[in-house]
């Protein structure tokens, strides 16, 4: 009887540290807000946000080394590296899972130095990107791979804003309402995917 008394009491311990480390922020994200959040955290995101992938990195590139301007303000935005699926009908958006973020590491620096204020993927980040997050004081949030469809439920409204002829991989505008992810790199440079790691070899 002692030890399921104390088994519940380090349950309801354990809930509410992770209470304690539930966010929830609206985008877009100030600098302010960036800053309050911590490697580990989870958040939950309601607001706007914009979706781009490779080739729509590719082409924004291609316009900044143009001097041209980008077809959206990206200054304290997000940017949600997916390509949805087709929507099925009455749904705003098919699945929408994210996508290996290191495809867009040479990209996101410069992206990030103009402004852009968080980005969502999965994966690990360049060097290059962690030293843009931590100058910009910016941040990396996770979202869960393979949960696509779930994610989908969070998204209300999608609009095609920009490159329309790349077809999935146009640049999108999502209102979504507390779309989960997790804070993998914070302002200050800490890695979730490290700090997990050095505590799973430490136990």
């Amino acid at each position: 009887m002692k030890c399921t008394v104390q088994r519940i009491e380090k349950d309801k311990e354990e809930s509410e540290e992770q209470t304690d480390m539930d966010q929830h922020i609206t985008a877009p994200i100030s600098k302010e807000e960036a800053q309050s959040l911590k490697a580990g955290d989870y958040v939950y995101i309601t607001g706007t946000i914009y979706t781009a992938r490779d080739a729509a990195h590719k082409r924004m590139d291609e316009t900044l080394s143009r001097g041209e301007m980008l077809p959206v303000n990206i200054e304290n935005q997000m940017i949600y590296y997916m390509g949805p699926s087709p929507a099925r009908e009455g749904r705003p958006i098919g699945s929408a899972g994210p996508t290996t973020a290191s495809r867009m590491d040479k990209y996101a620096p410069k992206l990030l130095d103009l402004g852009l204020g968080a980005m969502i993927g999965k994966g690990k980040r360049s060097q290059a990107v962690i030293d843009a997050i931590i100058r910009n004081k910016s941040v990396y949030f996770a979202a869960v791979g393979g949960a696509g469809a779930l994610l989908s439920k969070c998204i209300k409204k999608s609009e095609i804003v920009a490159y329309d002829d790349l077809g999935t991989e146009a640049i999108r505008k999502l209102e979504v309402e507390n779309l989960p992810v997790i804070v993998v790199i914070d302002c200050e440079g800490n890695n979730l995917y490290e700090t997990a790691i050095k505590e799973y070899c430490e136990e």
